[in-house]
């Protein structure tokens, strides 16, 4: 679970079945590069084809994503995303990113000023960017999976 970036509780996640589409488990370990981690009100199979959808942060991006795992917790489920392509898993961290610094910016109450805004958002890249950086998933995709 360690290349599965957390998603925060407080930005919507729509998950969508796709059909027919479903991956082994072991074309899952093979070709999986990481992905996303969040919480979900209901269970997924592994290697079940979805659609990832954050509608708050931008209605037309989606990506394609594949159950790795589903762990059931207190209140629903938390649900690992894998993506098979490094461009669906860069794109998703870019994703990841907004939402982080959005979360970032409302922690500090920064709502309407827009200067206060941008200053929360490159503080939050000067601590966080790496981690989501284009190098990061290059190291992600030529990372053997050993789980």
């Amino acid at each position: 679970m360690g290349r599965f970036l957390p998603h925060p509780d407080d930005v919507p996640v729509e998950l969508t079945l796709l059909k027919p589409e479903c991956i082994s488990r072991q074309q899952l370990h093979t070709i999986s590069l990481g992905g996303m981690a969040c919480n979900y009100h209901r269970a997924w199979r592994h290697g079940t084809a979805l659609e990832v959808r954050m509608p708050t942060l931008n209605p037309d991006m989606r990506y394609l994503g594949y159950v790795a795992w589903c762990l059931r917790r207190k209140r629903g489920y938390l649900v690992g995303i894998a993506f098979v392509d490094e461009q669906t898993l860069f794109s998703a961290r870019m994703g990841e990113q907004v939402c982080q610094i959005e979360r970032y910016c409302r922690l500090h109450d920064a709502h309407d000023d827009l200067q206060e805004v941008q200053a929360l958002a490159l503080e939050w890249l000067q601590e966080h960017a790496e981690e989501f950086s284009n190098e990061s998933v290059r190291k992600a995709f030529a990372q053997p999976v050993l789980e």
